[in-house]
């Protein structure tokens, strides 16, 4: 009997070992720094009228799942082409129901590096 006890003791303590070791965390992705530049660009310079927050209106329109809407707001544009044009030239691009507001030297104010990594950061709000 006690032999059986003491069996599946061991049997419990294997199985417990075992669930922990399939346990493995999953390591976080690093993130890209360019990436992480254009979202800085973006706190500095877009933050105070854009929100990255579903239906929160600042000033201007939310940029949360731009990526995505950027896709089909003009024919024969990809969204990155989009973006890119929406900052270069914003009174081109006003969205229904907004004020055309928008800076439009913003290209002039920041370095190109800078202008890149804004549109690569906006290009991950899908």
């Amino acid at each position: 009997m006690k032999i059986k006890f003491v069996f599946a003791l061991l049997a419990a303590a294997l199985s417990l070992a075992a669930c922990s070791a399939a346990a493995t965390p999953v390591p976080t992705p690093t993130p890209d720094p360019f990436i992480l530049q254009g979202q800085a660009v973006f706190n500095a310079r877009c933050a105070t009228c854009h929100a990255l927050v579903p239906d929160t209106i600042i000033i201007g329109p939310s940029l949360n799942g731009i990526a995505t809407r950027a896709e089909t707001r003009v024919a024969g544009q990809d969204a990155e082409e989009y973006i890119t044009l929406s900052i270069l030239r914003p009174g081109d691009y006003v969205v229904e129901g907004f004020n055309n507001v928008m800076i439009t030297n913003l290209a002039k104010e920041v370095t190109s590096e800078d202008m890149n990594a804004l549109v690569a950061f906006l290009m991950t709000l899908k």
